[in-house]
């Protein structure tokens, strides 16, 4: 059975070797539920389109899952403190 050529060791003994570019990551604005909400589907279009590993995917948006609730839980704490600031102490 004749081995199959593999372009990466061709490259290697032809003493040539392919450049590595390596982008800068795109800004991403997680600082509302908005920009979480945004990310969540350029992740799940990612995933869709066999760009990110399935369970990379997973994980990703898990993470992104737990950052919404912590903006939930800020936000709750906010307007429970204004309720509270807003009362007159009688309840």
């Amino acid at each position: 059975m004749a081995k199959r050529p593999d372009s990466t060791n061709d490259r290697a003994e032809s003493g040539k070797q392919a450049a590595l570019v390596v982008l800068p990551a795109p800004r991403i604005n997680l600082n509302d539920l908005d920009g979480l909400r945004r990310e969540m589907a350029r992740v799940y279009r990612d995933t869709r389109g066999g760009r990110v590993h399935s369970q990379d995917g997973a994980r990703l948006v898990y993470i992104l899952g737990e950052l919404r609730k912590v903006f939930e839980a800020c936000d709750l704490e906010k307007r429970i403190a204004a309720l509270e600031g807003g009362s007159d102490g009688n309840a």
